[in-house]
């Protein structure tokens, strides 16, 4: 079997440039850069909160809690969604992969640390490197959105599938969560950027200049590496043209939305070390309340379009 290439964490201006001419390169680079500091940066933890988090998020798509046998992730980042499934006890074997090497280095390493049966490759999701009929369930959380082609990886999730096998894709952004998550965060990056910069009492609160510039400069592939944005409904139609039975879209997080980028974006144009334990329960309990919000009251009113996340679930023919 080849050699999965090695990661590559800093990307010259040079292969940058190359990258707004190549959306698959844009990913590896983005994700290479990401890799070390993905967890740290979405405040991921292989620990109760984030394994309820992932379970609830897939017993809400899926309708139920497994257990599966072997399960794949696909565009696995940091093993994020598997790992804590497996924790959870809905998955008993697990496989990952992504297009970016650092990525399943991470993802790989995650699992070894929990003392968790994972194996993973570096791999394009339209081309899936296991054989017909392997898996009983594939996942992936936020990654339909980084592939060209949907459709063609779509296609190849129901190849690996096990006749009768599920996949659950979670935390993709609707064509309007989209837009007001890119606003809020643009204009957070930028107050928090300026303002620690303008004001000498803040100069400890604003991270090294260089620091910056890596970020602005490996920031701005996501114009690149971020594909599509998803009306639910097509998203449907999607995956039933691909070959998918029993498909269904579901959409969450409205006002945890509008809360969460904003957080999210001055947690990553700050030192981490100054915001602490605190900020962090306040953040995690501010969105879990606005999450209750949104699922037992704006989901009863408001047409699902307008939230933030579509995740979407379906099955191999029998």
């Amino acid at each position: 079997m080849a050699t999965d290439p090695a990661p590559n964490p800093h990307a010259t201006a040079e292969e940058v440039e190359a990258a707004y001419k190549d959306a698959k390169l844009a990913n590896v680079l983005y994700h290479d850069w990401e890799a070390g500091t993905y967890d740290e940066k979405w405040s991921i933890s292989y620990d109760d909160r984030c394994i309820t988090y992932a379970v609830d998020r897939f017993k809400a798509v899926a309708g139920d809690a497994g257990p599966y046998e072997h399960a794949l992730e696909l565009g696995c980042g940091t093993g994020f969604f598997l790992l804590n499934l497996m924790q959870g006890d809905v998955i008993k074997k697990g496989s990952v992969t992504d297009l970016s090497p650092g990525m399943v280095e991470v993802a790989l390493r995650n699992a070894e640390h929990l003392g968790l049966d994972v194996d993973g490759r570096v791999a394009d999701a339209e081309r899936i490197p296991y054989d017909d009929n392997t898996f009983d369930l594939v996942v992936g959380h936020a990654v339909l959105h980084h592939i060209p082609d949907v459709e063609a990886a779509m296609r190849e999730v129901l190849r690996v599938l096990k006749p009768g096998g599920k996949f659950v894709f979670a935390g993709d952004p609707t064509n309007i969560g989209n837009f007001y998550a890119r606003k809020l965060g643009q204009a957070t990056w930028w107050l928090t950027t300026n303002i620690t910069k303008a004001v000498p009492a803040l100069g400890e609160w604003r991270r090294p200049q260089e620091e910056l510039d890596e970020s602005s400069r490996a920031a701005a592939l996501e114009a690149v590496v971020d594909l599509h944005t998803f009306d639910p409904d097509q998203l449907e139609a999607t995956a039933r043209r691909a070959g998918a039975v029993s498909v269904r879209a579901v959409t969450d997080e409205l006002s945890a939305a509008l809360f969460g980028w904003p957080v999210r974006t001055f947690e990553s144009a700050v030192p981490r070390e100054k915001l602490g334990f605190g900020w962090a329960m306040f953040a995690y309990r501010t969105w879990q309340q606005l999450s209750w919000v949104d699922q037992n009251v704006f989901a009863k009113v408001l047409p699902r379009e307008v939230f933030y996340n579509v995740s979407i679930t379906g099955k191999k023919s029998s």
